[in-house]
Formats: structure tokens, sequence, C-alpha cells
């Protein structure tokens, strides 16, 4: 986009919205956190609070987002994003914290980060994505690695009677998380759908009610060894019959 200057110069304009001071993304083709942070790129936008975003990302796939916002960014070691925001947080509460993570760094090594700050109704936004393994290092089974499904430490399929079931994220949070928390799965089949859940989460924020997690379930037919069809076959049904999309906790509305 460019606009004509008094000497009648053709120069390039000033960006107006996130995705015009963007560039293209560093994740594998085919993933899902390029949707995700589109998502939280237009959820920004639309609420007009760029100005006053601190993103912080994780160690993971999730680390390749720390530059691609024009907004104030910290990249943290692996699961320590949640209270590195939400220290952030509590010097300054005029901020908007968004902590970006993959399920390793919320439900494995961070799962104590997560479940202690929902415990405790901090008021930062967390945004997990869920593509069932570890995919940064090649592929490992992840604490949201699904029954039967081949990774390279589960080659003949995960068997839940050794390592347990997926963890399930959202329904931990909306169990432990007071009053006045935002809790939701969505998925990347469903943009609009997400942006919604991102948004609200970070209204929520916005209000001072409490703690905001949306999980994303996500893609990486990389690791998956998947083509187009099957990755997003995989995403919609396989998925979505173990972890359910949908909101599980919304605080009520205030009355005026």
């Amino acid at each position: 986009m460019q606009e004509l200057k008094e000497d009648n110069v053709l120069q390039p304009a000033m960006p107006t919205s996130w995705y015009e001071a963007s560039k293209p993304h560093k994740f594998c083709p085919g993933c899902g956190h390029g949707i995700i942070l589109k998502c939280l790129g237009e959820a920004i936008d639309e609420l007009g609070i760029k100005g006053k975003i601190v993103f912080g990302c994780d160690i993971g796939c999730s680390l390749l987002a720390w530059d691609f916002f024009d907004v104030d960014s910290v990249q943290t070691h692996h699961g320590r994003t949640t209270p590195v925001i939400t220290g952030m947080k509590r010097a300054n509460t005029d901020i908007i914290g968004v902590a970006y993570m993959g399920d390793g760094g919320g439900y494995a090594i961070g799962s104590q980060h997560l479940f202690n700050a929902a415990v405790r109704g901090e008021k930062i936004t967390v945004i997990l994505c869920n593509n069932g393994n570890y995919g940064m290092t090649g592929g490992q089974m992840a604490p949201t690695t699904l029954p039967g499904m081949k990774t390279e430490t589960t080659p003949y399929g995960r068997d839940i009677e050794e390592t347990g079931p997926p963890t399930k994220g959202p329904e931990m949070v909306a169990a432990v998380a007071p009053e006045g928390s935002y809790v939701a799965r969505g998925t990347i089949a469903n943009p609009r759908q997400l942006k919604g859940f991102i948004k609200k989460a970070l209204q929520n924020q916005m209000d001072g009610n409490g703690f905001s997690f949306v999980e994303c379930l996500s893609s990486c037919p990389t690791n998956w060894r998947t083509n187009a069809a099957q990755t997003w076959e995989f995403i919609e049904k396989d998925m979505t019959q173990y972890f359910k999309v949908g909101e599980l906790r919304a605080p009520q509305a205030k009355e005026v």
C-alpha cells in the first residue's frame, strides 16, 4: 500500500493493522500456529489494544512467534511463560498480558504454573496450541497425544494403560479457576469461532474479571506424516471427539 506525499512521490504508507506490519511466518507448511496467531492478531486489532499488549511466547514451535507482531514481546524458558506474564501484569496492571505456548509448555513442564495461575485467578490471558505432539523436537508423545496415536516415542500408538490418558487442559482449568474466569477450547478448523473465543478471553482480562484460557486444537502434518486431507480429517474428527470444542467457563454479564 502506498500514499502520495506533498512532493508527489509515492512512498510506503505506515501500517495500520497487524497483518500489514507482519511477515510470513516461519512454521512448517500446514502448521496451525499461523492460523491461531492470525486470530489473535485480528482480535487485538478489533479490540484496539495493540499499544497495551505484552506478548510472551514459550520454547518450542511457539517461540517462532516472538517477532511476528508489532507489540512488546518476550520469549521465556520452557514452561515459564505463564509466570513471566503474571509478574509483568502484577508489576503493571495497565498492560494486557498474553502468554502463548504449546501443549508441552502448558501441560508438562509448565503445568504447575498454569494450574496455580488459574487457582489464583491471575488476570492474564493464556493461549495454548494443542497439536498432540512435541513438534519442534521431532514429534514425540506429548500430554495431549490421543489414545492409539503414533509418535516418535509411541510407534505402536499411545497406550493409556502405560502412560495415562491425554490431558484435558480446559477442563482442569475450569475446575479450579475462581469466579470471573473465562475458559474455552477452539479449533483452527473454525477460525471465526476461535477468534471469538480469543476476543472474549482478552476482553475478560480487560474487564478485570480473572484468569482467561483458550486451548486451540491445531495441526502438525510434518510430524503426523499426513497429507492435507488426512490432516484436516484428524483435526475435525479425531481430535474433537476427545477434546470437545466450546466454552467451559464464562463470567456472568455485570449489571450496569
